[in-house]
């Protein structure tokens, strides 16, 4: 009996439930918004920790997978530019923090579709009802997109690696810093993991009524331009390689989210025909 209070209090944060229910408008009170937001953040904490130890278990395996990407492009170096390339760890504290950042960034990767559903399920709430049957399937997609996009920033690495430390003169031997390049392998992954998930938000705004359809295929031009330049400054190397493997599957998300957002309006102009042709605030004449 000691323990029940503690227990109920953790199960009660961990729940979230609105003390007063979600109207049939979408609305809820402020404390009941931050309340469950309180709770979607310890949930997706709670998993991030979880994963975190049990990556530290898996740190060989781990290292093993960041490190493919350098010691693919070390062996095309030397054997067709004859460049010697060897990484480090300085500092007496750099193995241990290594091995955290290491588990906690596949802590992020691994947990990407469970935090992404937390983000968005505290969205829910505010959409009307055939808006929520939408986003089932986009919370569904938020995960592997995310995903999807970590793998095709570790499939491009390497040929940015080997632009990078091509550019070391013969008589020079490159001395990589593991700590720095296990920051600019974090910071590819992660920006090709966010930038896949551009468009699925460009389709959240659409469910929003925030952005249309038509106002996506009138900038599309813009889009394109806008695409290129964020995939030059996002991408850390400076090969034009990896920028393409991030721009070009940006633009085919965004003809998708386009097509998904013109449908979404067509559906919601058919709709203005019948009951919901009067705002919400407004009293229908029957």
């Amino acid at each position: 009996m000691a323990f029940s209070v503690p227990l109920g209090g953790v199960a009660s944060l961990l729940r979230g439930k609105p003390h007063h229910p979600v109207g049939p408008d979408g609305q809820m009170a402020l404390s009941d918004h931050l309340r469950e937001l309180r709770a979607r953040i310890i949930k997706a904490t709670l998993a991030l920790v979880v994963v975190f130890v049990a990556a530290l278990f898996f740190y060989d395996q781990l290292l093993g997978l960041v490190l493919g990407p350098y010691e693919q492009a070390r062996d095309i170096l030397a054997e067709e530019q004859d460049v010697d390339t060897t990484p480090y760890i300085g500092g007496a504290t750099g193995p241990l923090l290594l091995q955290l950042k290491l588990s906690a960034v596949a802590a992020v990767v691994v947990t990407s579709p469970y935090w992404l559903y937390q983000l968005w399920a505290f969205i829910v709430p505010g959409l009307h009802r055939r808006e929520k049957l939408w986003t089932r399937l986009f919370v569904v997609i938020a995960g592997p997109l995310f995903l999807a996009g970590v793998g095709t920033a570790y499939y491009v690495l390497p040929v940015g690696l080997e632009v990078l430390i091509g550019f070391t003169p013969d008589p020079l031997v490159s001395l990589v810093d593991f700590g720095e390049y296990f920051s600019f392998f974090t910071r590819m992954l992660l920006v090709f993991g966010v930038a896949f998930e551009i468009p699925l938000f460009v389709i959240m705004l659409n469910l929003a009524g925030v952005v249309k359809g038509k106002q996506i295929g009138r900038y599309r031009p813009w889009i394109i331009i806008g695409t290129f330049v964020f995939a030059a400054v996002a991408t850390p190397s400076t090969d034009p390689f990896s920028m393409l493997m991030l721009a070009l599957p940006m633009l085919v998300l965004f003809v998708i989210a386009e097509i998904v957002a013109r449908l979404v309006d067509r559906a919601r102009d058919r709709n203005a025909a019948g009951t919901d042709q009067w705002d919400d605030d407004e009293l229908s004449t029957i």
